[in-house]
């Protein structure tokens, strides 16, 4: 099984003080023991790190993820993404566009998604979406 972990659950995971009791946080690590296969994608390797203000930080934690391998996104992940947030806002739903991104390459890639971010839940709903 293949898990996308999403920036939600990496912030928390990598704060300083951040909390370590944290169910996602601690199902990332119980998959990192386990040594699952885990994957990024890029908008979430960059919404991790734009968060750092430390360079020292940065440094480190940018050669942390380099573990984890960078899926590839190609023109029909962009436009699965397009077609998720058509359908989304034809709901009445606002999604934002790094949100559409993530969820289309998770079900196209077929990925499960661990996250903390409640819009997933809602899109897991109606979409092929399988949270963890």
């Amino acid at each position: 099984m293949t898990i996308l972990v999403d920036t939600s659950v990496w912030s928390l995971a990598l704060r300083k003080d951040g909390p370590a009791d944290h169910l996602a946080v601690k199902k990332l690590q119980s998959l990192l023991l386990e040594m699952q296969d885990i994957v990024l994608i890029g908008i979430i390797l960059q919404e991790i790190l734009q968060g750092f203000r430390q360079e020292n930080t940065f440094t480190k934690v940018s050669s942390y993820l380099n573990a984890f391998p960078l899926l590839p996104l190609n023109r029909s992940d962009y436009v699965a993404a397009a077609k998720l947030r058509r359908q989304a806002t034809a709901k009445g739903l606002t999604l934002s566009t790094p949100d559409c991104q993530i969820a289309s390459v998770a079900i196209n890639h077929q990925c499960r998604l661990l996250t903390t971010d409640k819009d997933f839940s809602n899109i897991a709903k109606w979409a092929l979406l399988q949270l963890l």
